[in-house]
């Protein structure tokens, strides 16, 4: 005969979301008309964004609920800024390519072409030296005698 102290634990008995109600069945997926989508997609052409006087004239055009059209086109919208991006990235990658082979062409055209000479170099043995150095060169081989360098 043990008295019920205000601090008693109840304990529960099975598993704590037994005793909650069930989920809401999820609201299947709204599937659209041919004549719908066309007509949705034609005005997401022309205007992004909808009034929601324009909304409702559209929903009941299209005997669509405005709820309808709105999630429509907010999810058009979403789909529509992914593919922006995604044609920008392959936009910039391109540019990047192009950039690297004009770079390669570039320098390779300077390896053909002998260097101008430049006045200032003529009259100065070590600036002279230094302006037909080419280190990308593969038969210049520098090297470098009591801290002077010279091209072998």
């Amino acid at each position: 005969t043990a008295a019920l102290s205000p601090f008693a634990v109840t304990r529960r008995i099975g598993h704590p979301y037994q005793n909650r109600t069930p989920p809401k069945r999820k609201k299947p997926r709204t599937s659209f008309s041919r004549v719908q989508i066309c007509e949705l997609e034609k005005r997401f052409h022309r205007q992004k964004y909808l009034a929601s006087a324009e909304r409702a004239t559209l929903a009941k055009a299209l005997k669509m609920t405005d709820a309808q059209v709105k999630t429509w086109f907010q999810n058009r919208r979403t789909k529509w800024r992914r593919q922006t991006a995604e044609e920008r990235e392959a936009e910039r990658q391109q540019a990047n390519r192009l950039m690297l082979h004009l770079q390669q062409e570039a320098f390779q055209k300077s390896l053909a072409q002998p260097l101008p000479q430049d006045p200032l170099c003529m009259h100065n043995s070590s600036l002279y030296a230094l302006q037909n150095l080419q280190p990308w060169a593969e038969d210049n081989k520098v090297t470098s005698v009591s801290g002077v360098a010279s091209v072998v």
